[in-house]
């Protein structure tokens, strides 16, 4: 029987640690399609865009699953990556000592499109469900997101993962 494992990605944090609502919407989806048995895989370590706390990013959303019932028996190793396609790098090593299994990875709507591109290069010998969870900010923070997204994805478009 294949195990299932969902991967959930980072994002921001604050300074104590307590995690952004972008964060706990990604997590909260995991926790909606987690049952026992399934493994977990977060990611995300330390970035000044996202986490210059003490503490890796993922040791905050593993803690958060754990408290809302996930065993902790159930969690891969951390990917304590620095940006998404770290996070694709790490989550390749760590998937790599895997035998049959399907993958879910779980980030935002807003994210999506560059975590496939991202991923399908780096791991193209996993297929992927992705999923898009529906964005937890609005306003100027959502077009700020929005736009570094763009920029994102054309730097990648234009020169690959490693600019």
């Amino acid at each position: 029987m294949k195990k299932e494992v969902l991967v959930v990605l980072g994002s921001p944090n604050s300074p104590s640690g307590e995690l952004s609502d972008i964060s706990i919407s990604r997590l909260d989806y995991c926790l909606d399609l987690y049952s026992a048995g399934k493994l977990i895989l977060c990611t995300g370590g330390w970035g000044e865009h996202f986490n210059i706390s003490d503490e890796a990013h993922a040791v905050y959303s593993k803690r958060y699953l754990m408290e809302n019932g996930v065993s902790e028996n159930d969690f891969l190793d951390l990917a304590l990556s620095k940006n998404t396609v770290d996070d694709a790098i790490k989550v390749k090593d760590i998937l790599s000592k895997l035998d049959d299994y399907n993958a879910t990875l779980i980030t935002s709507d807003f994210h999506l499109e560059r975590v496939k591109l991202i991923f399908e290069e780096i791991l193209k010998d996993i297929r992927f469900e992705f999923l898009g969870v529906p964005c937890a900010v609005e306003g100027d923070q959502l077009e700020r997101i929005i736009s570094h997204e763009k920029k994102a994805i054309k730097l990648i478009t234009e020169n690959g993962l490693y600019w």
